[in-house]
């Protein structure tokens, strides 16, 4: 992995207690249908059994322009908004107290993400969002101050508590799929290397032979790296 970019799904202040998990990542574009089949039928599945072994990130794949601080998503202006309210999601404080203390961060980000994926094309509507933020535990206020931030860099005043900017998020991930040459949603990379890639509604250079995009077999995979490191 290159040094100078990291995955953007969420602050992990435990981030020290946890350089021997493995590193599962997904690239996508939340108005994808490859995108939708993808967390549905592989990644959370595999992570509703392995999510304590796993740094679990979801990034996504956009245009950003050099020369002014425009994102362009494939699936149009909707497509932005649904990628930053996931990322927003991800970035928000997690709440000290009530039902989301049975989750970790990581869940309730995948969660949200996967809710707001499952029924892509509800993406942006205010109701469908607010739903999948109340059932997943996610102050919806503080999401939509996030995704409606239009400062690309709102920390540039050095406060304690400058407010997160979805479109700064969407921009850090985008670069950083950009720098690992991703370009397929969904593309899964398993420890660095890419796993599965669904495209056009079937599983392409998944590893193993093809069997990566088996859920036993990516986390059998996820379980051996993890025994090795630990």
């Amino acid at each position: 992995m290159r040094g100078d970019v990291v995955p953007l799904m969420e602050h992990k202040p435990e981030a020290s207690v946890i350089d021997n998990k493995v590193l599962l990542e997904a690239h996508v574009m939340s108005k994808c249908p490859d995108a939708r089949d993808c967390l549905q039928k592989l990644v959370v599945p595999a992570m509703e059994q392995i999510s304590d072994k796993v740094d679990f990130g979801l990034s996504f794949i956009a245009s950003v322009s050099n020369k002014s601080a425009d994102v362009v998503c494939k699936h149009g202006p909707a497509e932005c908004i649904g990628d930053m309210l996931i990322l927003c999601a991800a970035n928000l404080p997690f709440p000290p107290e009530g039902r989301s203390m049975l989750r970790t961060p990581t869940i309730r980000s995948l969660g949200f993400a996967n809710c707001l994926i499952s029924s892509y094309e509800k993406i942006p509507e205010r109701s469908f969002v607010e739903q999948c933020a109340l059932e997943h535990g996610i102050d919806f206020d503080a999401l939509n101050e996030c995704a409606s931030q239009q400062d690309d860099d709102p920390g540039h005043h050095g406060g304690d508590k400058d407010p997160l900017s979805g479109i700064a998020l969407l921009r850090k991930s985008a670069l950083y799929s950009e720098a690992l040459g991703v370009r397929t949603s969904c593309t899964v990379r398993l420890d660095e290397q890419v796993w599965c890639v669904r495209d056009d509604g079937v599983w392409k250079d998944c590893a193993q032979g093809g069997r990566g995009s088996q859920v036993s077999v990516l986390v059998e995979e996820i379980e051996k790296i993890y025994r090795k490191r630990n």
